[in-house]
């Protein structure tokens, strides 16, 4: 029997308002499913809700330069267009990114308080791909790494892991972070693939050394190859760093059923993943895990997918 845990739920309706472009797959629908899903699933009651306020300036600029943070909402008050050839903004866009740091933020806040013991932020747009001075691949601000300083700077932790199993490697979060020895980064990614970085040998620099644990998987990993993966690299990895917080970037696009992905893992595949979480986590940080949305782009499979992380959060047994 698993032990039941307050899980908050991060959401805000102005979230729909950011627009990457007709047919985008990084689109309003996606937060659309997976609010359904929750309510659907009867997983509202059960959730303590989070409202998030915006980040502010300050904050963002942790991780991203000054000029860059003006560049972005500028573009946004001129109506917005592309940023690049696959991440678009509109005129909201900036605002709406603000509040995605913002509610990663508060999720940090209620963890951190003591108000849950775990929290999942359905914030977009994604942050993962975003790199100090540009946003790219649909993200942009990294949030998460914002969060990550954040944590660090105003609330006095000393030590972040961050989990990213989005089928994408993070390859804004792990530049970002790849001389910190204070942030851990593990992703399983898979490769080759967009964007072409995260190879087993990038492994971190400097004083980062060591701290940066990529694995690559190949096009059609299932299930299996995976939980050997959380098992036997992440699990002892963790276990060791002994971090005080545990960070989610949760991109449910390895998905077989996604558009974009191409491994084939199952909507319960998440729930596993976040059961080995768990376990490093409530072995090192008394279970405090925030965990925030990344991919994930075909609305029944990240509806499914979100669904059953949340349960496992929860400490449902499913």
């Amino acid at each position: 029997m698993k032990t039941k845990k307050r899980t908050g739920f991060v959401y805000h309706p102005d979230y729909l308002k950011h627009d990457a472009g007709p047919f985008h797959p990084e689109s309003p629908q996606r937060l659309m499913a997976i609010i359904d899903g929750v309510k659907s699933s009867g997983l509202t009651e059960k959730l303590i809700p989070l409202e998030p306020s915006p980040a502010s300036v300050e904050q963002v600029q942790y991780i991203h330069t000054e000029s860059y943070v003006k560049f972005l909402k500028e573009f946004c008050n001129r109506g917005g267009g592309n940023l690049e050839i696959d991440t678009g903004v509109s005129r909201d866009s900036y605002d709406v990114a603000l509040l995605a740091v913002g509610g990663v933020i508060k999720a940090i806040d209620a963890v951190l308080d003591g108000e849950v013991d775990n929290a999942f932020a359905a914030v977009r747009p994604p942050g993962h791909h975003a790199l100090a001075d540009t946003g790219k691949g649909f993200c942009l601000f990294n949030n998460l790494a914002i969060g990550t300083k954040y944590a660090q700077k105003e609330r006095g932790l000393n030590k972040i892991l961050i989990v990213d199993w989005d089928v994408h490697h993070g390859d804004g979060t792990h530049y970002i972070f790849y001389e910190d020895p204070s942030v851990f980064y593990f992703s399983v990614h898979q490769f080759p693939f967009y964007p072409g970085t995260g190879r087993a040998y990038e492994t971190g620099k400097g004083a980062g050394a060591g701290y940066t644990l990529n694995v690559p998987v190949p096009f059609g990993a299932g299930v299996d190859l995976y939980i050997d993966i959380f098992q036997k690299k992440f699990k002892p990895m963790g276990l060791r760093f002994n971090p005080d917080i545990i960070f989610i970037s949760a991109g449910f696009d390895g998905h077989k059923d996604d558009p974009i992905g191409g491994t084939e893992l199952t909507s319960e595949s998440y729930g596993v993943f976040t059961d080995i979480v768990m376990e490093v986590a409530e072995e090192t940080c008394g279970g405090r895990v925030v965990s925030a949305l990344e991919g994930g782009y075909e609305p029944k499979a990240i509806s499914e997918s979100v669904v059953i992380h949340l349960k496992h959060l929860m400490g449902e047994d499913t």
